[in-house]
């Protein structure tokens, strides 16, 4: 008998259990430890008015897409040296879930 194959990760949930400690999708809401992320795709990088962001993205020159949000959510410090976030995601789907959820909001 095989097994039932396994639900596909749901970006709203894995955003909320793991993103959304830190950060809002409304730009309404307070600022958390990082900023809101509504809109985050298609966005330059450290551009959110009156967040206060890392050194390290002053140097930070490019627009957030699907290909740099993957490789932040992997190594956010390897992309932005300087970062301050500490989350990292090792599973390419999950990563993956979690940005298509983005790109929606």
């Amino acid at each position: 008998m095989a097994l039932p194959s396994p639900k596909p990760a749901d970006g709203a949930t894995l955003f909320k259990q793991q993103c959304g400690v830190c950060h809002t999708l409304s730009s309404s809401e307070p600022m958390r430890q990082g900023p809101p992320l509504s809109k985050v795709v298609g966005r330059r990088a450290g551009s959110v008015d009156g967040f206060r962001y890392s050194a390290g993205f002053a140097k930070a020159d490019f627009t957030w897409d699907e290909a740099r949000l993957d490789a932040w959510l992997t190594n956010p410090q390897e992309l932005i040296p300087g970062a301050v976030m500490a989350y990292r995601q090792a599973k390419p789907e999950l990563r993956a879930a979690i940005i298509n959820y983005l790109k929606d909001n």
